[in-house]
C-alpha cells in the first residue's frame, strides 16, 4: 500500500484561506509569462513549406517565373518502394512498384509540360530513384552519390552541380528532402510523399530560397490552371 499523507490541520486552514491580492497579482503574472512565452514559441516554430497546390502558391511565389530564367532546384522523392508495399514490383525487390511507376511518369509529363529544354537531372545511385527518374524522362539519368548521403552540405553540393540558368531535377529520398528543408530552416517538415516535388529558387546571391512542395496527385490541377 501507498503511504497516506497527512496535511497539518494549520496548513489545511491556510490552503483554505482565500488568496491576497499580492498573491493574486503573482499568479497572474505567472500566468501571462508562460502566455507570452507560449506564444513567442508558436511565432518562432517554423512552419511547414508551402503547399504550392492551393491559392494559386506556383505563380504567387514566382515557380514559373524562376524555373523560366533557370533559377531552380527541384529535389523529386523516388516512387513508391517495392520493399515497402503490397503492390506488384516494377523489376528488382529494391526498386519501385508499378504503380509509382505509373504516377512517376505523370511527374515527369508535368514537368515536361512546364518545360525541360534548360533542365538538368541527377539521380541517387539507389535502384528506386533510377527507375523513378527513368520513368520520369525516359532515359537513364546520371547519379551522384551525394544524392544518397545528403547530410548538412545538401544544398551547397546541390548548388555546386547547378549550372547557371538551367534549372536542376535530384532525383533523391525522404531523409535528404527533410535534410534540406531543415537547412533552410523548416525544422519540422512533414515527410515527403512518394514522387513529391520540393521546389527552391537560387537568387542572385546564391541563396536558396524554398518556394514549397507539390504532391504527385496536385499536378493536374495545377497545371489546369495554368496561364
Amino acid at each position: 500500500m501507498g503511504e497516506v499523507v497527512v496535511i497539518p490541520t494549520a496548513i489545511q486552514a491556510v490552503l483554505k484561506q482565500p488568496l491576497t491580492f499580492r498573491a493574486k497579482s503573482v499568479l497572474l503574472a505567472i500566468g501571462l509569462t508562460l502566455a507570452t512565452m507560449t506564444a513567442t514559441g508558436f511565432a518562432l516554430w517554423p512552419r511547414t513549406p508551402l503547399n504550392l497546390a492551393v491559392e494559386d502558391h506556383m505563380h504567387s511565389t514566382g515557380v514559373y517565373a524562376h524555373w523560366k530564367a533557370g533559377d531552380v532546384i527541384v529535389l523529386v522523392r523516388h516512387a513508391e518502394r517495392c520493399d515497402r508495399s503490397s503492390n506488384p514490383c516494377l523489376g528488382p525487390a529494391d526498386g519501385i512498384t508499378q504503380l509509382g511507376n505509373h504516377s512517376a511518369t505523370d511527374v515527369g509529363n508535368a514537368l515536361q509540360n512546364i518545360g525541360m529544354t534548360n533542365t538538368d537531372v541527377l539521380s541517387s545511385p539507389t535502384t528506386r530513384t533510377t527507375q523513378t527518374a527513368r520513368a520520369m524522362f525516359g532515359k537513364t539519368a546520371l547519379t551522384a552519390d551525394w544524392l544518397l548521403s545528403c547530410g548538412p552540405s545538401l544544398g551547397q553540393d546541390a548548388l555546386a552541380h547547378k549550372a547557371a540558368h538551367r534549372n536542376l531535377v535530384l532525383v533523391t529520398h525522404s531523409g535528404c528532402i527533410d535534410d534540406l528543408e531543415k537547412q533552410l530552416g523548416y525544422r519540422h517538415p512533414n515527410k515527403s510523399e512518394y514522387t513529391s516535388s520540393v521546389f527552391v529558387s537560387v537568387g542572385a546571391d546564391g541563396q536558396l530560397n524554398l518556394l514549397g512542395t507539390l504532391n504527385a496527385e496536385d499536378w493536374q490541377s495545377v497545371l489546369r490552371t495554368r496561364i
